[in-house]
């Protein structure tokens, strides 16, 4: 089935270029002019992925998202955002927000396309039935792959896909040090130069979620001038 994107913006001439170039990739493109629209729009056609922008009237990208995450028929779908402003505070609330990816205006039309087969080919690998239930246990720490379901002490943790993505990727590689650009290949499937403040507000946003500290953390621990690691060795 031809996947469809919903393209967002109040600028139409931006949702014209993205939706032009989406359909010349092979995907069937929706677009929305503000949030409301958005909603409504994902709500009727429920498409594969959304790019959504920051700055719309009728509900801005940030509301959107948080409405979106806190639907239980919405809440896995993935959100691209845009946005024109370049603040490190407006990317890290939309990431903290559940977007599991920003880019900032002005962009590559391409960079845009390559960055939506990125994500869904993400979500395609997380939905992939395995042929064994794979289990990693570290500690209190027990991530369940073929549930995608995080527990501690055997309470379930809410995470986005990034967090899970990087749960695994650290569970797996226990005590082992993961540069910023593998963890951003494990998480996102790609790394790009700029995207280290991205990866660090996921981490913080994990160590929220798992550590009994997070200003301390006894699990996800920073390696200057590297990366991160998760301390210890799995049982």
């Amino acid at each position: 089935m031809v996947q469809r994107i919903l393209v967002v913006d109040d600028d139409r001439s931006i949702v014209k270029v993205l939706t032009s170039y989406l359909e010349r990739s092979g995907y069937q493109a929706l677009s929305a002019y503000d949030g409301e629209m958005a909603l409504h729009q994902l709500r009727r056609e429920r498409p594969d992925l959304v790019i959504l922008d920051l700055m719309m009237p009728n509900r801005d990208g940030w509301e959107v998202t948080k409405i979106v995450r806190s639907d239980k028929m919405l809440a896995a779908m993935p959100i691209i955002m845009l946005t024109a402003r370049v603040e490190d505070t407006d990317k890290i609330v939309g990431l903290e927000l559940g977007a599991d990816d920003y880019i900032t205006k002005p962009f590559n039309a391409h960079e845009v396309v390559a960055r939506v087969k990125s994500l869904l080919r993400r979500v395609k690998m997380d939905q992939s039935p395995q042929a064994a239930p794979h289990i990693l246990v570290h500690g209190a720490l027990r991530l369940d792959l073929d549930q995608r379901v995080l527990t501690i002490d055997d309470a379930p943790i809410e995470l986005t896909r990034t967090e899970f993505n990087l749960m695994e990727a650290f569970l797996t590689h226990p005590g082992y040090t993961m540069t910023r650009d593998e963890l951003l290949e494990k998480s996102l499937g790609y790394a790009y130069e700029g995207m280290g403040r991205a990866l660090d507000t996921h981490i913080r946003n994990l160590r929220r979620k798992i550590e009994p500290d997070p200003d301390n953390p006894a699990y996800i621990q920073t390696m200057y001038g590297v990366g991160y690691k998760l301390a210890g060795e799995a049982i």
